[in-house]
């Protein structure tokens, strides 16, 4: 991976690529590195390198801080809950949870329609009382007046995990690990914390780009909120590599079913990838290149994780990049979008 100067990555210190058509995975790659840096010197705008024999190098294995990918599994759990007669898509968030203002619905939470704000401080609350204070004032505010349309927000996400817990009875880990990894042998995807040799490192956070002074992290959740929520929530938390997103992957385009497995049915998967999606984005082509435009669906995270579905091509993609280390920037989804256009032509080649 080509380095600029003074340390400053390209676009990520490393990466790892899959990518598969039907059962077959047709490219799998890492490249760089999974640690590098100790820390990031505001002063000089660089990372600081840790000694050369120290750096860690990046691994089809390497295991990935997903950040937002994370909605997915939120998403794929609450279909499941549909799937079962336990929850509607059309009912009223405020049905199980009263502090939310009438007229919000499950399926605006997973559309990111029900006009919440992209997120609220609780790594400022470390008390669990005072963060669910925020969002029982958020979610109090009349949604006649909130602005229509598409407003993305880790409120709706952690409102979903709200809703699952309290219509199960279990914890948002423990469905996820019964519902989804566990079945399809996902023995690499869980919350943290975890023990950091293999873990790609994440940031050294910091005020004032960060939202808390925590240093360099690795195998804890980078994003704050997440963090503070206790490391289990709806909207980051899950750790993963690309193997076994491609299990993930794989699962969907097969309408639910992996092996023997089968953990939703082909019209719960549809519900999920046909546009405008639940919990998935369809047809980005910021981020799916060419990929896009046939309604292939997706996801990226913070963190500079992303995967894409395309059902017409029986096709993923899955790129894991620890974009944030040492710090976060606006490395933008170029290099994402790059892939998943080179994987479209070569799929076109083949077709």
């Amino acid at each position: 991976m080509r380095a600029l100067p003074e340390g400053r990555p390209a676009w990520a210190p490393g990466v790892v690529v899959l990518a598969g058509r039907g059962p077959v995975v047709a490219a799998e790659a890492a490249a760089g590195w999974a640690l590098r840096y100790r820390s990031y010197d505001p002063e000089r705008d660089r990372g600081v390198d840790l000694p050369r024999d120290l750096w860690e190098p990046m691994r089809v294995g390497t295991v990935f801080d997903l950040a937002s990918l994370s909605k997915l599994f939120t998403a794929v759990a609450a279909i499941q809950q549909v799937e079962q007669g336990r929850l509607a898509l059309d009912e009223e968030v405020r049905d199980r949870l009263p502090a939310f203002a009438p007229g919000l619905t499950v399926r605006q939470l997973l559309t990111h329609t029900s006009g919440l704000a992209p997120e609220l401080p609780f790594y400022d609350h470390p008390d669990r009382a005072a963060q669910l204070a925020l969002l029982w004032r958020e979610a109090a505010a009349p949604s006649g007046g909130r602005s229509p349309g598409h407003r993305y927000s880790d409120l709706n996400l952690i409102a979903l995990q709200l809703i699952l817990e309290q219509c199960t009875g279990q914890r948002l880990d423990a469905l996820i690990r019964d519902g989804i990894t566990g079945p399809l042998g996902m023995s690499s995807t869980s919350y943290g914390p975890l023990a950091p040799h293999g873990v790609a490192a994440t940031e050294d956070q910091r005020r004032p780009w960060a939202k808390a002074d925590r240093g360099l992290i690795r195998g804890e959740v980078h994003d704050e909120n997440a963090w503070a929520l206790g490391g289990v929530a709806g909207h980051a938390g899950l750790f993963s590599t690309a193997q076994d997103l491609a299990v993930l992957c794989r699962t969907l385009l097969n309408g639910g079913t992996y092996g023997t497995a089968r953990i939703l049915g082909p019209g719960a998967v549809a519900a999920l990838l046909d546009p405008p999606g639940l919990g998935f984005g369809v047809d980005q082509p910021y981020f799916m290149g060419e990929l896009a435009g046939r309604g292939a669906a997706g996801h990226t995270g913070f963190t500079g994780t992303s995967l894409v579905l395309d059902r017409a091509t029986d096709t993923f993609l899955v790129l894991l990049a620890n974009t944030v280390h040492p710090r976060r920037r606006d490395s933008g989804s170029a290099p994402r979008a790059a892939a998943a256009t080179r994987l479209a032509r070569a799929v076109a080649r083949a077709t």
